[in-house]
């Protein structure tokens, strides 16, 4: 059986030529990439696995989320609805709760794909004045002329 020498009593492999030869789950020559943000699960930290979306078309601007997830959520100032500024900006359990104070529950966590996709329909949508009914139908031209103009 071949004997392991570790970096430190091995004068043929140097300490830094033997970490940057570690394997890919302890992060490897990865470690040091910049588009790291140090809480991937092998640097010891958690990174979400479901983003948060405000339905804003059902929001009816109540502000709670904003009042208790104030790093999360802000209250758009054209329409007065509720819309997410940043992911990252509280904690699960704080944004969790922010969910369960909404009266019309139009927040959601969701799938980052997902998220995306959203997000991406999020700019045709129309937000009608509080109170008023939805016409799907001024939604669907408004999103076809956006698409045509592309």
């Amino acid at each position: 059986m071949d004997e392991f020498h570790s970096p430190a009593t091995s004068s043929t492999h140097s300490s830094t030529d033997f970490a940057a030869n570690l394997a890919p789950e302890l992060g490897g020559h990865l470690r040091d990439a910049p588009e790291r943000t140090g809480l991937e699960p092998e640097l010891g930290g958690i990174v979400r696995q479901k983003g948060v979306y405000v339905d804003e078309i059902t929001c009816i601007g109540c502000k709670h989320c904003a009042h208790v997830a104030r790093n999360t959520f802000y209250i758009e100032p054209d329409y007065g609805r509720s819309r997410v500024v940043r992911q990252d900006g509280d904690s699960e359990e704080v944004i969790q709760e922010a969910i369960d104070t909404c009266p019309v529950d139009c927040i959601h966590w969701v799938d980052y794909t997902e998220l995306k996709r959203l997000e991406e329909e999020r700019k045709y949508q129309v937000i009608p004045v509080v109170g008023f009914p939805v016409d799907r139908a001024v939604v669907a031209v408004r999103r076809r002329q956006q698409q045509k103009k592309q």
